[in-house]
């Protein structure tokens, strides 16, 4: 029987947090890739999200290996590793070795027997780094590494994005997993939270119109059935939701915290199926085929919802057919994959998913509903 190995390194223990160790220690560029892996985004066949890293950038890498390479290295960039509850850490003997800060001892980090198991820990900052170092001709060049125990992958996810808040993360990874950790790191972040697990919604629920539509952090690239970029529906429901004028306010209560989530799915179920219906021709295509699937479009017809749901029953089971009824008052006026818009001046594939025409679109499609209606027509 292989026995597990165990990988032993001096080590300080900081005295930040009495649940969540702290260590910070030293490890061999080759030695990372034989206590760490990184966890991927993506999904498993039933949906439900894994991971939380974005994918790799070859080019990054390729630059970072090259300094890895050269001559008197200085490499002072910490690696953060979620570690296992596994790891063992022994104080060392004497009165000299905490200060009150920290605490010398030894780091036991366990391996598994089988080169080919999972690895014990996990990085949460520092993935193009290590993918570097584990290429570099410095083999034995130590390299700084900060680890905190991390049993759940929750934990990871809510220190993934605390440690990348102020570094340039892909808006759609972020997005992706708000709805996976406990609390979000900041008020903006945590104002997308719920327009985000909306859009899991959506794109998961198999009556959604956008089921399988939607393209996020964790959608493979290969997937051409994605045409609606999540960032621009995240954005539309949050305004819904966070306007007292929005069709999605009323089912939040602000003062319980409480939020109506199966009222929301509903109405968001019956209009945009609406939508589908009334514009078969340009739903489920790329926005550059049809701007209705583009982010202008989503706004525009979102902010149009406002409008619609006031004259309609959500609850009802012939919501959509109602909705449908209501939008037919603006399908003569809409250009979604060929023509000039009226009044706008622009043809439809002139459109760009810029402020300036969101907000052109959503007047125009607004004033146009609110007009045919007060005309009976």
């Amino acid at each position: 029987m292989t026995m597990e190995r165990t990988l032993e390194r001096r080590a300080l223990r900081i005295h930040q947090n009495d649940r969540i160790p702290l260590y910070v220690f030293a490890l061999a560029a080759q030695e990372i890739d034989l206590v760490a892996d990184v966890a991927r985004i993506s999904r498993d066949e039933a949906g439900k999200l894994i991971g939380y890293q974005r994918p790799e950038t070859r080019q990054h890498v390729k630059q970072i290996l090259a300094y890895l390479d050269s001559d008197d290295v200085l490499f002072p960039n910490a690696l953060i590793l979620a570690l296992p509850d596994t790891v063992r850490f022994r104080s060392s003997r004497g009165p000299s070795t905490t200060d009150g800060l920290a605490t010398a001892g030894t780091l036991d980090i366990p391996l598994p027997a089988d080169p080919n198991a999972p690895r014990p820990a996990w990085i949460v900052d520092g993935q193009q780094r290590s993918l570097a170092l584990a290429q570099t001709r410095h083999k034995q060049l130590p390299v700084l590494v900060a680890g905190f125990v991390a049993p759940s992958l929750e934990l990871q996810r809510d220190q993934f994005l605390r440690v990348n808040t102020v570094k340039p993360l892909p808006g759609n990874l972020v997005t992706e997993l708000l709805p996976e950790i406990v609390e979000a790191p900041s008020p903006r972040l945590s104002a997308r939270r719920l327009p985000s697990a909306l859009v899991d919604m959506l794109n998961h629920d198999p009556v959604s119109p956008f089921h399988g539509l939607i393209k996020r952090a964790s959608t493979d690239a290969a997937d051409r059935h994605t045409v609606v970029k999540d960032n621009s529906l995240i954005e539309a429901l949050r305004e819904s939701l966070e306007s007292p004028s929005g069709a999605l306010f009323p089912y939040r209560n602000y003062s319980a915290g409480t939020t109506d989530t199966e009222g929301i799915r509903s109405l968001l179920v019956a209009y945009w199926g609406a939508v589908h219906d009334v514009f078969p021709d340009a739903w489920g295509v790329p926005p550059t085929s049809s701007r209705l699937m583009g982010g202008v479009g989503i706004r525009a017809m979102s902010r149009v919802m406002d409008r619609v749901v006031a004259h309609i029953d959500a609850r009802a089971d012939d919501a959509r057919a109602q909705a449908a009824r209501e939008l037919g008052r603006i399908a003569p006026y809409c250009r979604w994959t060929d023509g000039t818009w009226e009044e706008i001046g622009l043809r439809w594939d002139e459109l760009q998913n810029v402020p300036r025409h969101i907000s052109a679109l959503s007047n125009y499609l607004v004033r146009s509903y609110v007009q045919a209606r007060s005309a009976g027509l």
